[in-house]
């Protein structure tokens, strides 16, 4: 029984000399990649602001994400439509000039699942450019977003956009992807959460410091 005992004591020491072990090798892992893992995070976000903003690149642009607060009567408009506001980017030239915003949105009422965006808004007004984050849509339908909805949002100033399935003919206007009316819908219904953010921010409203 001593033996027994003696031998369970011996057990439970080594198990717990290979959990601390462990635990400080996870430890030193992570610290010693969290740095490089940060810098390519913020290295990606930058290089997403920066397809959705043309020209920001040469203006030497710095983003930085703000505080947002809705108004009530946007906040229920947007929920109305399935759509939630991520983080908001201020973007700033190098010569201290607002260039422009970034605003990350999300549609729930993609047909896949969520669809997460970019939309950037210059200083006028002008939609720099639309860039999707994740899309889980069908096939050689839905997934075609990227493809045949992003490049209809770009260069155009607009109070919101509104999708047809007879052909655009004002700037408003978006061609649907044929066959997929529910994701068309929830991409313009993010993109103008996105633009309706960033109108907010230039008429001053909303920001905190």
């Amino acid at each position: 029984m001593q033996s027994e005992g003696k031998r369970m004591l011996k057990e439970t020491a080594i198990l717990f000399v290979i959990t601390l072990l462990s635990g400080a090798l996870l430890g030193f892992v992570y610290e010693l990649t969290k740095e490089p893992i940060r810098i390519q995070q913020e290295k990606a976000i930058e290089e997403a602001c920066l397809a959705v903003l043309p020209g920001a690149q040469d203006a030497g642009t710095v983003f930085h994400p703000i505080e947002h607060t809705l108004t009530p009567e946007l906040a229920e408009e947007l929920a109305a439509n399935g759509i939630t506001i991520g983080t908001v980017y201020e973007a700033t030239a190098a010569d201290g000039s607002l260039f422009g915003y970034v605003t990350e949105s999300t549609s729930s009422q993609g047909y896949g699942g969520n669809i997460v965006l970019y939309t950037g808004v210059d200083s006028t007004g002008k939609v720099g450019g639309v860039s999707i984050l994740k899309i889980n849509e069908t096939a050689g339908l839905g997934m075609e977003a990227p493809n045949v909805l992003v490049p209809q949002f770009a260069g155009r100033q607009v109070e919101q956009f509104k999708y047809t399935k007879s052909g655009s003919l004002t700037e408003d206007q978006v061609d649907a992807i044929s066959g997929a009316t529910i994701t068309t819908k929830a991409v313009v219904n993010a993109v103008n959460g996105g633009l309706r953010v960033a109108q907010d921010l230039l008429q001053g409203g909303g920001q905190n410091e």
